[in-house]
């Protein structure tokens, strides 16, 4: 896997992000791919085969909620990438201060380029009377 790869598998990912769309999400992962929003080994956590993914990544949605995600990719080695990212979400009614979040992600990529594995890491920005 290149960097340039890397790139445009994150832009797709934002793509899909924005738009929800089954077809976007879809155009992500292989059929048998593991998406882990947790990074602990429990298999009970773990989003197993693509249409698990899409029903849960649907169920979780974020297009109609405005945000914003920088990245930076880490490192890629083989068939893997480390990478960065920051999202930030505009305030709502329910989320007045809006939130913003730290992520990492691990994934791990067919030869096609749609990934096999993803994990993720994130830690939400304590609000300032938490601080």
């Amino acid at each position: 896997m290149e960097r340039a790869e890397v790139e445009r598998w994150i832009e797709g990912y934002r793509k899909a992000w924005a738009s929800d769309e089954r077809s976007d999400i879809e155009d992500l992962f292989t059929e048998d791919a593991i998406y882990s929003p947790f990074p602990w080994p429990r298999e009970d956590r773990h989003w197993r085969g693509r249409d698990v993914i899409v029903k849960q990544w649907l169920a979780h949605g974020d297009s109609k909620r405005p945000w914003r995600f920088e990245h930076q990719i880490l490192a890629v080695e083989g068939d893997a990438a480390v990478i960065e990212g920051w999202t930030d979400y505009d305030p709502t009614d329910e989320e007045p201060l809006g939130d913003a979040y730290a992520n990492v992600w691990l994934v791990r990529f067919a030869p096609d380029g749609r990934a096999r594995e993803f994990v993720e890491w994130w830690i939400q920005r304590p609000r300032p009377s938490e601080a």
